[in-house]
């Protein structure tokens, strides 16, 4: 019988988590693995909170590290100014849902963005 976790009430609280049982269950819930979100579980469970890591973020950062391309190229790919992509991959704004949804289709299809047709290639 699985026992289950206290609550976490507050920002203090994170010091105790089980990293890897807590990354488990919202991978589970997502039904897909979520990049970075160990390394933002343990930066909470240190106390480290002057950074806010958005599931958004994660997913755009993990869709141009799988293809390997810079941020200027990844924008040029997605038709979107660097400017704007740097603005999500680092939090101040979030990301369209359309945004989110390619960069998710990316990260499970990394040969998709070979396909992206270039800004002012058509």
């Amino acid at each position: 019988m699985k026992t289950k976790q206290k609550p976490i009430a507050s920002l203090e609280d994170f010091s105790g988590i089980d990293v890897e049982s807590m990354a488990a269950a919202f991978e589970a819930d997502a039904g897909e693995s979520l990049p970075g979100l160990r390394e933002a579980l343990s930066e909470a469970q240190r106390g480290e909170f002057a950074r806010v890591t958005t599931p958004e973020q994660m997913l755009l950062r993990e869709a141009r590290r799988i293809t390997g391309l810079s941020q200027a190229e990844f924008a040029r790919r997605i038709a979107t100014p660097v400017t704007t992509l740097r603005g999500w991959e680092q939090g101040r704004f979030s990301p369209p849902g359309i945004a989110t949804a390619l960069a998710r289709l990316i990260t499970r299809h990394p040969s998709l963005a070979e396909e992206l047709v270039l800004s002012g290639d058509r």
